[in-house]
């Protein structure tokens, strides 16, 4: 299980060459809340946005995520459902409790990586109250309901 901000920016590497391929941008999330794939960006001048399925994803690394073919990359054609930071971003939406409880504005996920599933939301409150306070962690087994103006979640708080 990692967060996001572990992966974002990471290089992804083809195992057979060991060749530098592109690096991770984003995240691409279903409107279950499954985390379905990676953004890469790929090229040296021209950079170009690739789609890379989660289960495509040979291992993850602490300094690098691993795939067996660069033919596993997809060109980007349409726009992913949500994603956590580009078009559709869900970074900065209200995460509300089932119980209508404003819990804060979403900066992370936490999901197991060779599922997608998302199991913990790193929430803040702002910049003095994350200094004060420190980041909260919100923990959740069941998928949420992503809305336009708000991720409603089934919350275990930690």
């Amino acid at each position: 299980m990692r967060t996001f901000s572990l992966l974002k920016g990471q290089p992804v590497f083809e195992s057979k060459t060991g060749a530098k391929i592109g690096e991770i941008t984003d995240l691409c999330i279903t409107n279950e809340g499954v985390v379905k794939g990676l953004m890469v960006k790929k090229g040296v001048f021209f950079k170009q946005t690739y789609f890379l399925e989660i289960q495509d994803v040979a291992s993850f690394g602490c300094d690098g995520v691993m795939i067996e073919d660069d033919e596993y990359l997809e060109r980007l054609k349409t726009n992913p459902e949500y994603t956590l930071n580009h078009q559709h971003s869900l970074n900065g939406k209200m995460l509300i409790s089932k119980s209508g409880e404003s819990l804060g504005l979403l900066e992370d996920v936490y999901f197991h990586e060779e599922l997608g599933t998302i199991v913990g939301y790193e929430i803040t409150d702002g910049f003095f109250s994350d200094i004060t306070e420190g980041k909260q962690i919100i923990q959740s087994e069941k998928p949420p309901a992503i809305g336009k103006d708000a991720i409603i979640v089934d919350v275990n708080h930690t």
